[in-house]
């Protein structure tokens, strides 16, 4: 199975030995016996069609969804297009606001301000564990969107939308290095210094990601997360 990986942002030059996010999203899944090819959509590269690969990934970004880049408004469309196609898409922490956004959701910087680090989540009764790294949520969710998971500070920390999209907020595809590696290169001066003190305290704690990796492999082979 083919998946396409549209990259909607870069990661810090000072982490380039950690991967960039396609590297990140195949080490994710790597096992699952799919086949990749990448696109770098934040810098205007984009399929021919929707019908290009099998299935689509959209990746994390340091851009906010409503920010007037030139690639979002022809992202939005390949959204569109692909959800009347029925080619299933999964989207991370920038690709589930984007996707939210295009489908007649909104995406807005949450007053309640930052989640960094280890957070847990409620998937369904179960709890998750997944790092995340957001300002931005999706504060008002798609009619199609069904909440299949959320904690008191995150609503719509991941939504279902029937067989075609599947969205997380949090980042499956980021271990403890890489959230350290975040706090030291873009946290200081932006997030609240004891909101990045209290994020390393548990990097040494276990993570979800694998879970979460078989999650999105078997909604891309099956369209449904259980």
């Amino acid at each position: 199975m083919k998946i396409g990986i549209l990259t909607t942002g870069h990661t810090p030059e000072e982490l380039a030995d950690l991967g960039n996010y396609e590297a990140l999203f195949r080490k994710l899944l790597d096992g699952q016996d799919f086949e990749f090819e990448n696109y770098n959509v934040v810098d205007g590269v984009f399929p021919e069609t929707v019908n290009a690969a099998d299935g689509w990934l959209i990746t994390g970004s340091k851009h906010g969804a409503y920010e007037p880049h030139d690639w979002i408004p022809p992202l939005e469309q390949f959204i569109r297009d692909a959800y009347v196609a029925q080619v299933p898409v999964v989207g991370i922490c920038f690709g589930h606001q984007i996707i939210a956004q295009a489908l007649g959701g909104r995406v807005e910087k949450f007053g309640r301000g930052w989640a960094v680090g280890r957070k847990t989540y409620d998937f369904g009764g179960e709890p998750v564990a997944l790092n995340a790294w957001h300002q931005d949520q999706v504060t008002v969710r798609p009619v199609d969107a069904q909440v299949v998971a959320s904690n008191e500070f995150c609503e719509n920390a991941a939504l279902v939308y029937g067989d075609r999209v599947f969205t997380v907020q949090a980042h499956p595809e980021f271990e403890a290095s890489f959230i350290d590696g975040l706090i030291r290169t873009r946290g200081r001066g932006v997030v609240p210094d004891d909101q990045l003190e209290a994020a390393k305290a548990t990097l040494d704690q276990p993570t979800d990601n694998a879970r979460l990796a078989n999650q999105i492999a078997r909604f891309f082979r099956e369209r449904s997360l259980s």
